[in-house]
């Protein structure tokens, strides 16, 4: 179950959406991360995520991780661009071709 969800506005619509879960005592897992199309490139990703990491962190977390396509370069450059490193694989991901896995310190 997701407990720590943002979604962002543009007036009353949404435009955008990121969760977070634990994924062990010091690291929670950064999930279902989306903006349409027509707002991509608007800076509400960077937003979603950033939100999301300082929520992360005032939990007391001290590091996210994510998983995301090999066919999503949008995302990739997302999160090389936020300062995450890529990864191997983990848990559900390990060995799964399609999957890159990418980490970042709080």
């Amino acid at each position: 179950m997701l407990r720590h969800v943002v979604v962002a506005y543009k007036k009353d619509a949404p435009v955008g959406c990121g969760a977070i879960k634990p994924y062990d005592d010091a690291t929670m897992e950064v999930k279902r991360m989306f903006v349409p199309l027509e707002h991509r490139g608007s800076g509400v990703a960077v937003a979603v995520l950033h939100e999301l990491e300082h929520w992360a962190k005032e939990l007391g977390f001290g590091k996210c991780i994510l998983e995301t396509g090999i066919k999503m370069p949008e995302a990739i450059g997302l999160y090389k661009k936020s300062g995450y490193s890529q990864i191997d694989n983990y848990g559900q991901y390990a060995g799964v071709a399609s999957s890159v896995c990418f980490e970042k310190s709080l």
